[in-house]
């Protein structure tokens, strides 16, 4: 489903991504794990074209150079120079680390707003499967989004992006600031909604504990760099892994 080969990204003479390969196939759960600064985030916003933005608004205003070399492939099409927005209409969907939510508005609100382009049948059904997804958040809907928790705040967002229907799910660092139990929670939703929905997720974290096991296949980048890959029990059993994520 998506291909990315030799990917490399400068932030004018900083390498933030330096020849990375990897794949994602229909219906698995990819993991990318990296400590902070590894280039996950640089990563996902390359893959949702983000980056696009972030570089013509630099070169605007007469910032930071920002250079993108390399190939990205999504069901067999070259979506590299492809604009962000064209990138959703396809169906890849990118949920930002620290809950890019609307505080001012209550979760009802922040719903309908991320799906202001859908018919109002496809709100309503992805709406009430936001909500069984996330059960708290149905006991929340008229509750203002700021002054949620920050692991609700999470949910919302993550939500806000399933309302769009994507193909390819993008989460990164979704369990970034959250308690262990919130964290449980969440990586469970995340486990489900692959299985009841057939979502195709790609997930960045640097809290690699709870994630490896519910990802079929993972990456592991320090530097800009691939450092590792293998299944998620397999970079679990990895001493490598044990010795720089879980402190054993």
């Amino acid at each position: 489903m998506l291909d990315i080969k030799n990917l490399m990204v400068f932030f004018e003479n900083a390498l933030a991504l330096n020849d990375l390969s990897m794949m994602v196939n229909e219906g698995e759960i990819v993991g990318v794990i990296g400590s902070n600064s590894a280039g996950k985030t640089t990563l996902m916003n390359t893959v949702s074209g983000l980056i696009i933005d972030m570089k013509i608004k630099e070169q605007r205003k007469g910032g930071e150079r920002i250079t993108v070399y390399g190939k990205i492939t999504f069901q067999g099409e070259d979506i590299t120079d492809v604009k962000p927005n064209d990138r959703v209409e396809k169906g890849i969907v990118l949920s930002r680390e620290r809950h890019p939510i609307f505080p001012e508005s209550d979760v009802m609100e922040n719903l309908k707003i991320a799906g202001h382009m859908k018919k109002m049948s496809e709100l309503r059904e992805m709406t009430e499967y936001v909500f069984q997804l996330f059960p708290a958040l149905f006991d929340l809907k008229k509750r203002k989004a700021g002054f949620l928790s920050g692991g609700e705040q999470q949910m919302l967002a993550i939500g806000m992006a399933l309302i769009v229907k994507p193909v390819l799910l993008l989460l990164d660092e979704p369990l970034l600031g959250l308690s262990p139990h919130l964290q449980s929670a969440l990586v469970k939703a995340i486990k489900n909604l692959r299985s009841e929905s057939g979502i195709t997720i790609l997930i960045t974290e640097q809290f690699a504990r709870p994630v490896l096991p519910i990802i079929d296949r993972g990456y592991v980048i320090e530097n800009g760099m691939l450092t590792l890959t293998g299944t998620g029990t397999e970079l679990m059993e990895n001493p490598e892994i044990k010795a720089a994520y879980f402190g054993i």
